[in-house]
């Protein structure tokens, strides 16, 4: 199973541009009144070192949302241990090819990756967002803010990630 990993890389800028739309002029005065902030209190963050880790763990979660989005990375975990699979040889190796040349563009398309992305955000994001909210005393809106944001990120990383790895 072949995998462009470039689109990983372009799919790892997807927060950092949704981010600045919606933490900026979207919704930015009422993520800042959320968390107390005001502009002068942002100032001097060093946005360079920022967007590099922003960058690099936005890639962990474009590679984690692979076998979300791609149903056939199920099929290829599930066989990945049997003997033979590495070495392109074996019973377990020729089903894999077979499945692959039967069902690999099944499920393979941006829509399908953003329904997973939305789905994920609900199913786990939002959750872990408002656990994190209620001991922090945090409002609904905060959570609706931040979930959003995970949302839209997620349903075009995913949409991204299923059409084009």
């Amino acid at each position: 199973m072949e995998m462009n990993f470039y689109i990983f890389f372009i799919a790892a800028l997807v927060p950092m541009f949704i981010g600045f739309i919606w933490y900026g002029p979207l919704f930015g005065n009422a993520w800042m009144h959320q968390l107390g902030f005001t502009k002068e209190s942002l100032q001097g963050t060093n946005m360079f070192k920022t967007l590099i880790i922003c960058f690099v763990l936005s890639f962990l979660i474009a590679f984690a949302l692979m076998p979300m989005v791609i149903h056939q990375m199920g099929v290829y975990s599930t066989l990945a241990g049997e003997p033979g699979f590495n070495d392109q040889t074996g019973e377990a190796f020729s089903y894999f090819e077979n499945f692959v040349t039967t069902y690999s563009d099944r499920f393979r398309t941006f829509k399908h990756g953003a329904f997973h992305g939305v789905i994920f955000s609900f199913f786990l994001i939002m959750p872990v967002i408002g656990i994190q909210a209620l001991f922090e005393k945090k409002t609904f809106k905060y959570v609706a803010i931040h979930t959003g944001y995970w949302v839209v990120t997620l349903a075009i990383m995913g949409g991204i990630i299923c059409q084009w790895v």
